[in-house]
């Protein structure tokens, strides 16, 4: 008698956002996927009823993964996979308790993002976002000496906070424009600081004499709301602040009241909180 196969399931994975066809395809190759594929995210309700049952979930920084979501998933689940560096929105600590595997996506943004903040310093310094509207709304009727002049970004200082890839990067970027470039961080990167003539300071020393502060560091207890009232009146009435870490690291009430009260100059920001950023008010 021919032996017996046994035949074993292929594992489940919900893919939580829409990705490029080729990635989805490499996983529908060893899973049976799902993808959504609509423009927002799964509701909260719609998240838990389609995560029942899966082995193995791509999540975002859109979902929030806790202790409720694996619950709905059931004891089978065994990997969570983010899309993307951060991975604030997971509780690592409940999916090691349940050995459940987490995973994420290092490296694969770092100089994309620091292009990006780089570019939002550069926007922000030369007011290039205000011109552009300006000429859009028909208000340029002709060159005057002293509108929309900005500051000038070679030669001034840049203060980064947190000195990992993408603040390294951004150090990088600064060596360019003879930037002065100070940074705080958990620890001292004296190995960076030979390469790229940085210089380490303590925060309050770096918000003082920052012409530019860029915000790169994780989103956790000692970092949530870090830039706030405080740390906003001690920037220059020059500074501009720009965020491409996470958006509750700035909190977004003090900023509003140091942006209309003139006590710094401008924000850049990357991320908001909440996001999409409230427009009830144009700064």
């Amino acid at each position: 008698m021919p032996e017996e196969v046994t035949l074993v399931p292929r594992p489940r994975v919900l893919v939580c956002r829409e990705i490029f066809q080729e990635a989805y395809e490499t996983i529908e190759a060893e899973a049976d996927a799902e993808m959504w594929t609509e423009y927002l995210p799964m509701s909260r309700s719609v998240l838990l009823e389609k995560i029942k049952g899966v082995d193995g979930v791509l999540s975002m920084v859109t979902e929030r993964v806790d202790a409720e979501l694996m619950d709905s998933a059931g004891s089978q689940l065994r990997v969570i996979s983010q899309f993307g560096v951060g991975f604030d929105n997971i509780d690592v600590a409940e999916a090691t308790s349940r050995e459940i595997a987490v995973g994420n996506t290092p490296d694969v943004l770092t100089q994309t993002t620091a292009d990006a903040a780089f570019a939002l310093l550069m926007a922000a310094a030369r007011r290039i976002v205000e011109g552009a509207r300006a000429v859009r709304e028909g208000k340029w009727e002709t060159w005057h000496p002293l509108h929309y002049l900005g500051q000038d970004v070679h030669g001034s200082t840049l203060g980064i906070m947190g000195m990992g890839r993408i603040g390294g990067a951004m150090a990088r970027r600064a060596r360019g424009f003879d930037m002065d470039v100070l940074y705080t961080d958990i620890a001292r990167r004296k190995d960076m600081e030979a390469e790229l003539s940085l210089r380490y300071v303590d925060q309050d020393t770096l918000l003082r004499e920052s012409d530019f502060v860029s915000l790169h560091t994780v989103l956790g207890d000692a970092t949530y709301h870090l830039i706030g009232e405080r740390e906003l009146s001690m920037m220059k009435p020059t500074a501009v602040l720009i965020n491409a870490s996470r958006g509750p690291v700035v909190d977004p009430m003090a900023l509003y009241q140091a942006l209309s009260a003139g006590e710094i100059a401008a924000a850049a920001l990357d991320v908001t909180e909440p996001e999409p950023i409230l427009m009830t008010t144009r700064f």
